[in-house]
């Protein structure tokens, strides 16, 4: 599920845990316990739990190798149809970030605050913005 992004939640993979347990064929109503996904990741050093990153579904249609094959199709065909040289092919990228702009990370507080904790950021935010360029030819 994870490679597909459909990584499970833990309540998602107790639910799996207890469906299997049913498959059994146990004639008592068993469930697995309270703390069973946080055992079962730390018996399993290939598996982690960590917090999740939104990510968008139409950047991620555009990761279809079906797709970037057709677009690599089209450029070749281009490129063969009007003669472009190697050296007239270039690739230019355009970003732009924020200077000093603060990042969420986990940070350690005192145990009677409750919830996130807000971290000062400068009130005076500079944007850069950087262009690069590449030829085809090096």
């Amino acid at each position: 599920m994870d490679l597909r992004g459909a990584a499970p939640r833990p309540a998602t993979v107790q639910e799996m845990a207890n469906l299997l347990l049913a498959k059994r064929g146990s004639t008592t109503i068993q469930t697995v316990g309270e703390k069973w996904v946080y055992n079962f990741t730390q018996r399993h050093p290939e598996l982690k739990s960590r917090f999740s990153q939104r990510y968008d579904y139409q950047r991620a249609k555009q990761e279809d190798p079906k797709v970037i094959q057709k677009w690599f199709d089209t450029i070749q065909r281009t490129i063969t149809e009007h003669g472009i040289l190697l050296e007239d092919i270039y690739n230019f990228d355009e970003t732009g970030f924020a200077m000093g702009l603060t990042a969420t990370a986990k940070v350690i507080t005192r145990v009677e605050y409750y919830g996130r904790r807000s971290v000062l950021q400068p009130g005076n935010r500079e944007w850069v913005t950087v262009i690069e360029s590449i030829s085809a030819s090096g």
